[in-house]
């Protein structure tokens, strides 16, 4: 379908669901899990995809273009930079990085190796978020004042990134 390969760091929480897109997508390569119990249960739902627990397979294998990366947030910027290091193209969930520095680094190696660097930001494509985008750009709404967000579903609790960090993109990416 696409000429591309794509091997997906992390399979747990939010890794599975982009596994199963990709593998929709016939792009998954590989699958990376450090913890071999939970790898074993992806290679049995996708048994025709190469799979390891060591990154590094992937980021050495010149079959794969891309990496998509779905680790606990304090992993991710080395994760990243690993991975553009590497020449791979990256999608990574947010947080890109827990530091701002970290994130600016991330993005100019990606920009000096001419590398595409995408932070998952979910809600943007919402189809009711695209509307009210369409809604907003024909000032159909009239002059927006102000705008008010509120989380009736915390989700998963992480103990490496606060609340701010872990909801407070989605809806400042959205606004």
């Amino acid at each position: 379908m696409y000429d591309i390969r794509v091997a997906v760091i992390g399979a747990g929480y939010w890794g599975k669901n982009l596994i199963r897109n990709f593998d929709q997508l016939h792009v998954l390569e590989m699958i990376c899990e450090a913890d071999s119990e939970l790898l074993d249960r992806r290679a049995k739902q996708y048994p025709s995809t190469r799979v390891t627990t060591d990154m590094h397979d992937a980021l050495n294998d010149d079959i794969i273009d891309a990496v998509a990366i779905a680790t606990p947030a304090a992993m991710h910027y080395a994760h990243v930079k690993a991975a553009l290091e590497h020449g791979k193209h990256v999608f990574v969930e947010k947080p890109l990085a827990l530091h701002y520095d970290e994130g600016k680094e991330l993005v100019a190696l990606a920009h000096e190796r001419n590398l595409i660097l995408q932070v998952g930001h979910i809600l943007e494509f919402h189809p009711a978020i695209t509307a009210l985008k369409k809604l907003v750009a024909a000032n159909e709404l009239g002059k927006i004042w102000y705008i008010y967000s509120n989380r009736l579903n915390l989700g998963k609790v992480r103990q490496e990134e606060n609340i701010l960090w872990s909801f407070a993109p989605h809806d400042i990416s959205i606004i």
